[in-house]
């Protein structure tokens, strides 16, 4: 019995990604802005919103942090910092190869560069 719940334990565990765990591979996709990254996140973050109720969106040390998920597991992350002439944004996402209903997260950087 011990085993059983030890086993059920990892399986749950094995599903959980924090974003500094997305953010520890390299980005799906990087777009450079002329925007301040004040004003870049604040043109996605309704898309992120209407993609996901629960979407954040949280001031860095050195810009804007957007992050998106359920429960304990964060699917996309939107790092977005200031740059030279702008901001530049990095992407990630928990299973980038699967944009069924998250492809308007992408065209919101588009959208918004």
């Amino acid at each position: 019995m011990r085993l059983f719940v030890g086993a059920v334990a990892v399986v749950l565990l094995a599903g959980c990604s924090s974003p500094s765990d997305l953010m520890s591979s390299a980005p799906a996709v990087t777009v450079a802005s002329a925007k301040t990254p004040k004003a870049f996140a604040l043109c996605v973050f309704p898309e992120w919103q209407e993609h996901n109720s629960n979407a954040s969106m949280s001031e860095t040390a050195t810009g804007y942090r957007l992050v998106s998920g359920f429960a304990q597991q964060t699917d996309d992350v939107l790092d977005i910092s200031q740059a030279k002439s702008g901001s530049v944004a990095k992407l990630y996402q928990r299973v980038a190869w699967s944009q069924l209903g998250r492809g308007g997260l992408r065209d919101s950087l588009q959208k918004c560069r």
